[in-house]
């Protein structure tokens, strides 16, 4: 068989699983999301945190929900490493700096997940565990909540209310995820992956040294790691490493739990307002960005020149050879397009336009399918965009799911897609101008560029992933990163928050025959088009200094 029909019948068995799991996945979250009982242990949780769950929220209280929570977690999670040198289950490793704390804190708790450090060489068991994987399940849990208010304000009228955050919350952490990434973990660990949390030891001599691994709970927050599209990992390597990504199976089988839940959402949202073709209209606009990505990115890897190329059957720099090409470039493609940021290959290793191709996808606002509910509601604010624009065109007051689109709604929508890309551009140009960052940078010239570039993309899009190259531990991209993570995460929340709130407000608006039909195709190709225009031309520029020149001139 050859690489390129592997990597083809690879797409094929994936499309294939996630369209079988497409309408009992998205039911069974509208029926979470929906429901008035509460289970005892959700109960207990409630009492412990003095919340009551039926109590309705504005879209301020609902925010303000979101932000404390979001704040403790960011504290409890930089104590934690603070402390690290004296707790148990440590490995003998010390506590980690402050900036590297502060970083690694905010990324976790954004759904980010970056990481600026060798994950088996600086952090224990605890900080692992009770740390970053519950950050895992919290942060995902967090984005699906802002997602359903949402919904919640398209599918309501004549109310400010957009259900309760703690709720939510918990309901997406005890009834979606936990039970998810259970049997994910099983999955992993009967395929290869390790579960345990044995110390360091020496498993063999290599090249006249030894060479030492540490154990750890790697299955099970491999499986969270993907299911809520959060990305970093136990080791460096993240899931190109044997313990955690072992046979060409798991690859496929990551690459599904990473698309399961951004995908299931758009059945989750059609079946709460009422209008499952809704949100076939959704899947469909996300399923085309998504295959075509795809498709793109195999062609370029493949379409490699030169002998040595063709005999290893591709552009096989940077990738495991178990994967292949195809595994390889489904894999990028599905990490940058959600926020998940996991790797199983180096993308700076990728041909120029091949890393373009990974820089572009967060550049579209990973929407398509998106992260664990970041992706649904950017990607709603994007149809806001698109209706007006069509309304624009045959002057129309523009409407969507019977809402009036009017100034206050534009400006909202607006502020969200502008936040950013002002955050990538403003930081990567700063680390440019000034003196010190330049020298994190391996490559010169439009790679080095790209570095920096991609780096600011992945932070503040929420992503995690980076190109190989750049020295990101150091005071200047640990603050940085930090704060474009904690700016591109929360900013926009307020702005979706915002919008929920004034759609839920509004009184419906009857359908006529000049109502534009957003479960239609032609709406479908509209959506399309207006991401990849407003969205993508916005870092076009940037672009052409980087991959664009790079794969130009190769």
């Amino acid at each position: 068989m050859g690489p390129v029909l592997a990597g083809v019948l690879q797409l094929l068995a994936l499309t294939g699983a996630l369209a079988l799991v497409h309408v009992p996945v998205g039911n069974y979250m509208a029926k979470v999301y929906s429901a008035k009982r509460h289970l005892r242990v959700e109960k207990w949780i409630y009492k412990a945190i003095g919340a009551n769950p039926d109590s309705e929220m504005t879209w301020p209280a609902y925010l303000r929900g979101v932000l404390a929570f979001s704040a403790v977690s960011v504290l409890f999670l930089y104590l934690l490493q603070r402390l690290q040198g004296v707790l148990p289950g440590s490995l003998h490793f010390s506590s980690v700096n402050p900036a590297q704390s502060f970083n690694t804190a905010v990324s976790f708790v954004t759904n980010t997940d970056w990481q600026s450090y060798y994950g088996e060489q600086t952090m224990g068991h605890v900080v692992q565990t009770a740390g970053l994987a519950v950050q895992n399940f919290l942060s995902a849990a967090v984005g699906v909540a802002v997602a359903v208010a949402l919904v919640r304000g398209f599918a309501r009228s004549r109310t400010g209310e957009l259900g309760n955050f703690w709720a939510d919350l918990v309901r997406g952490t005890l009834r979606i995820l936990v039970p998810g990434a259970a049997i994910a973990a099983v999955v992993l660990v009967a395929c290869g992956a390790i579960q345990n949390f044995s110390g360091i030891h020496e498993v063999g001599q290599f090249m006249g040294g030894s060479q030492q691994w540490n154990g750890g709970a790697v299955a099970s927050q491999e499986a969270i790691k993907e299911l809520g599209t959060n990305g970093g990992g136990y080791f460096n390597a993240n899931s190109a490493h044997p313990f955690e990504n072992p046979t060409p199976f798991t690859n496929l089988f990551e690459i599904f739990l990473m698309l399961v839940i951004p995908f299931s959402l758009t059945r989750t949202f059609g079946v709460m307002v009422g209008s499952v073709k809704q949100g076939y209209a959704i899947l469909a606009t996300m399923f085309t960005i998504w295959l075509g990505f795809v498709a793109l990115m195999m062609w370029t890897e493949f379409a490699h020149h030169g002998p040595a190329l063709q005999a290893a059957g591709g552009a096989m720099e940077g990738k495991e050879v178990r994967f292949g090409v195809g595994g390889s470039s489904i894999f990028a493609v599905t990490t940058t397009l959600t926020s998940t940021g996991a790797v199983d290959s180096f993308h700076s290793s990728f041909t120029g336009l091949g890393g373009g191709i990974t820089m572009l996808s967060m550049m579209l606002g990973e929407i398509a399918p998106g992260g664990t509910g970041s992706g649904l509601y950017g990607i709603l604010i994007m149809a806001v965009i698109a209706v007006f624009i069509a309304g624009l065109m045959v002057g129309r007051t523009p409407e969507y799911l019977g809402r009036k689109i009017g100034g206050r709604e534009m400006k909202l929508a607006a502020c969200y897609i502008l936040i950013t890309p002002a955050l990538v551009l403003v930081f990567t140009a700063a680390s440019m101008a000034l003196p010190t960052p330049p020298h994190s940078v391996l490559n010169s010239g439009a790679h080095g560029f790209s570095e920096v570039l991609y780096a600011f993309t992945s932070a503040a899009n929420n992503n995690g992933s980076a190109f190989a190259g750049l020295n990101a531990n150091t005071d200047w991209f640990n603050t940085m990163t930090g704060l474009a993570m904690l700016l591109g995460r929360f900013l926009p929340m307020i702005f979706v928050l915002a919008l929920a709130g004034s759609l839920a407000e509004q009184k419906p608006v009857p359908v006529t025959a000049g109502t534009l039909r957003t479960e239609k195709p032609l709406f479908t190709g509209l959506l399309v088009g207006a991401i990849l225009i407003v969205t993508g031309l916005t870092y076009f520029p940037a672009l052409a200094l980087g991959p664009l020149a790079e794969g130009l001139a190769s």
